[in-house]
């Protein structure tokens, strides 16, 4: 079998995605415990994992070895057992596909652009996937679940400390613990509740006295949950995240914050972002309507079948204290909201403002704001990054 993997973009779901996937590739998106891309190398642990997306992330999500044999898995999709054994047993031409849709393929770069198969098999069986921004709040519970047994299974935790109050039966069926907390951790004077699934807890995380944790749960290496916080799941802490006030099935990407009271739920946070103290953010319509939700592909809100449904914010986005956000609320990328009032309930990327109105957001001063929040993780933001987001704000014009 190859050693080589390719994790694709549809550009149907990458649209849908958006604003996630404008800084990253689908496969990049956490769900659950790790992202996609994560998942796939557990599951092919010697093998090369690459990329293939739109050209002006291709610098820095590079695409490996496409002209010899790989294998192409379409980055939206979790692994599973039975769908690991069907590609890995996919000859070289032969294509996966589920419903209308391609999900693998076996060969090179150029049989893959032009469909060239010498075969086509069918998949039939449910696929554990996000095609809409929504999916990832609401499957998050199955993603993180299977994680927790890929991750913990055969693995021993660190105790749990007696300072915590257990509610629930700790155990599955076949003996495998619901708490797992990994070397460095700590956990002190929490809530932690395991009736309706696992707590995961990574590395030199920590979550504060007067927690209370309801799962299922997952909180990344080096996050952590601040004194008194309230969180339902299913919910998960990306890593050097931090988190306060009250959380009701949240993802959270990585390296980001809201360290204060307020409240978010049925959301999508990216990364490098900031929600100010006080702030809350609406998942209900005050009269239990279907919820619409702005989609970038067709530049208008649309149905989504859902009566719950708060803030998704793409990466680097801000909000200031006490700001508050209507029910479903979309941010693009680098916004940076503040004031009273609601805003409106989409803001395109590299905006500044609030109730009253926005204005542009130089990208001068966009790089000035992140170049010091990346300071505080140690991290920089590089030339590749530039100009992902000099990209990003040509674009953005079409929405303003």
């Amino acid at each position: 079998m190859t050693d080589n993997i390719i994790l694709y973009d549809s550009d149907v779901v990458r649209g849908n995605l958006l604003p996630l996937t404008y800084t990253r590739p689908v496969a990049e998106i956490r769900f659950g415990i790790l992202t996609f891309t994560e998942k796939w190398q557990r599951e092919f642990p010697n093998a090369i994992i690459s990329h293939y997306t739109q050209e002006y992330l291709s610098e820095k999500f590079q695409l490996t070895g496409a002209d010899k044999e790989s294998l192409f898995i379409a980055g939206h999709i979790a692994p599973d057992k039975s769908l690991v054994q069907v590609i890995n047993n996919l000859n070289v031409g032969e294509a996966l596909k589920s419903g209308d849709e391609v999900i693998a393929y076996h060969g090179d770069l150029k049989g893959f652009r032009n469909s060239d198969y010498i075969a086509v098999k069918e998949y039939s069986k449910p696929l554990l996937e996000i095609r809409m921004l929504y999916d990832i709040f609401m499957k998050n519970g199955e993603a993180l679940e299977r994680d927790f047994r890929k991750i913990t299974t055969g693995r021993a935790s660190q105790s749990v400390s007696g300072t915590n109050t257990i509610i629930g039966i700790l155990q599955y069926p076949d003996g495998l613990s619901k708490i797992f907390i990994e070397p460095g951790a700590s956990v002190e004077g929490t809530y932690l509740n395991v009736n309706n699934g696992p707590i995961y807890v990574g590395r030199n995380a920590e979550i504060m006295e007067g927690s209370a944790i309801r799962a299922p749960f997952a909180i990344c290496e080096n996050a952590v949950v601040n004194m008194g916080t309230r969180i339902v799941g299913a919910t998960t802490l990306g890593p050097y995240c931090k988190v306060g006030g009250e959380i009701n099935n949240v993802m959270m990407l990585g390296y980001s914050n809201k360290a204060h009271d307020g409240f978010l739920g049925n959301a999508v946070i990216g990364e490098w972002c900031n929600i100010g103290g006080g702030t809350t953010a609406s998942n209900l319509k005050n009269d239990y309507t279907e919820i619409k939700l702005w989609n970038y592909p067709a530049q208008r809100f649309l149905r989504t079948g859902l009566q719950f449904c708060g803030l998704i914010m793409g990466d680097h986005s801000k909000a200031g204290i006490n700001c508050m956000f209507n029910t479903a609320t979309v941010l693009g990328v680098g916004v940076n909201v503040y004031g009273a009032g609601f805003p409106r309930n989409f803001v395109a990327s590299f905006s500044e403002g609030g109730a009253s109105g926005f204005v542009d957001e130089s990208l001068s001063k966009f790089y000035d704001i992140a170049e010091r929040m990346m300071a505080r993780r140690h991290r920089q933001l590089s030339e590749m990054d530039k100009k992902i987001f000099q990209y990003i704000y040509d674009m953005a014009a079409q929405y303003k």
